[in-house]
């Protein structure tokens, strides 16, 4: 069976790199869009793995059936932020 799962910051981050990804593109462009504040909202699953030690991975859940039978509960993850260049300053 293939691994379908995302973890969620994988998820974050392909959020991330798509608006990196439309910022470049826009380059040059007669019209622009400033970015504000984004919100996300991820369903997710969270699994404790207890194989080499004990941690706990919170899994985005991906909508549509797959004519498989499962018992899992899901959780709503949102959350607000505004983004910022890195300056590049250590």
């Amino acid at each position: 069976m293939t691994d379908h799962r995302i973890e969620l910051a994988d998820a974050v981050q392909a959020v991330r790199d798509e608006l990196i990804t439309a910022a470049a593109r826009s380059a040059g462009q007669d019209v622009t869009f400033e970015v504000g504040d984004i919100e996300l909202e991820f369903s997710v699953e969270l699994r404790k793995d207890v194989t080499g030690g004990v941690k706990v991975k919170a899994w985005v859940v991906e909508v549509g059936a797959d004519g498989g039978a499962s018992s899992t509960r899901t959780h709503r993850v949102a959350g607000r932020s505004t983004p910022s260049a890195s300056t590049g300053r250590t």
